[in-house]
């Protein structure tokens, strides 16, 4: 089990979340301003019961975990357990679940089929995945999605130190804010883009752009390997103390490198 405090009261103005980073790293400032003031008890927390994506999110997620364990054959465990951070005691987490064979972060999600990618995924839930790979020092995070449209996604996201490090100087600027009272600015930071692990296979019968380009690949593969054969063939004739060799449409220049390049001449 997780180090943790499966007793302690569920107030998340005492702790920054995984949902929280989002925001914080976000670039809507009436969100930021709303979640200081959350943090600060001066306005009650969102009320999300009337937001059908994320009641959805919520009505999903055992069907989520249990689809993931049956399609990946692992065991998710730690189910909605809460962790500290064992030095920023501010930064907290509660697991959607911990993958038992590997350690990865589990976090499940519904997200509506249209303009859905997994990039667009990834990058959605970057904060969030990153902030509590850092509280509970995993090295990896499995982002396992339904869509609306009937399809199941898994994700695979890896720890990246440089995105934790603008995280956590994000979160403890914000953090500072809520213990001081001074209004929090958006902190204007760009994370890297996420790195994700190819796991997929694609069919691109259905793809008219893909139907072109392969046409012309199959096409051209045989004479391009025969280009290049016959490229080697050439250079291997210019000699040695040779600047510049022509003949028959073809130019052949040797670079002060030595490195032998060709271009087309007019045939004599």
């Amino acid at each position: 089990m997780l180090p943790g405090f499966a007793n302690a009261p569920r107030d998340r103005r005492s702790f920054i979340g995984g949902s929280d980073a989002r925001i914080i790293l976000g670039d809507d400032q009436d969100d930021l301003t709303r979640l200081w003031r959350e943090k600060r008890g001066e306005i009650a927390p969102q009320d999300f019961s009337d937001n059908l994506s994320v009641q959805l999110g919520s009505v999903t997620e055992d069907l989520n975990r249990s689809w993931y364990q049956r399609a990946s054959g692992q065991t998710i465990a730690d189910i909605q357990k809460r962790v500290r951070h064992p030095v920023h005691r501010w930064m907290a987490a509660t697991l959607d679940g911990i993958v038992a064979e590997t350690g990865a972060v589990f976090e499940a999600k519904f997200m509506l089929p249209w303009a859905f990618t997994e990039e667009a995924a990834a990058k959605k839930h970057a904060a969030q995945l990153q902030h509590s790979m850092w509280v509970v020092a995993a090295r990896s995070a499995v982002l396992s999605i339904i869509t609306g449209g009937g399809k199941w996604v898994e994700i695979k996201v890896h720890a990246d130190p440089l995105y934790q490090h603008l995280l956590l100087t994000a979160e403890k600027k914000f953090w500072r804010c809520v213990q001081t009272g001074e209004p929090p600015q958006l902190f204007g930071v760009e994370p890297p883009r996420p790195r994700l692990e190819a796991i997929r296979v694609v069919d691109m019968t259905g793809s008219n752009s893909w139907a072109e380009f392969a046409g012309i690949y199959r096409q051209t593969r045989a004479p391009a390997l025969e280009h290049d054969r016959v490229k080697g063939e050439l250079k291997a004739l210019v000699p040695e103390d040779a600047k510049e060799a022509t003949g028959h449409g073809l130019r052949a220049k040797r670079s002060k490198s030595g490195a032998i390049s060709f271009e087309l001449t007019a045939l004599d």
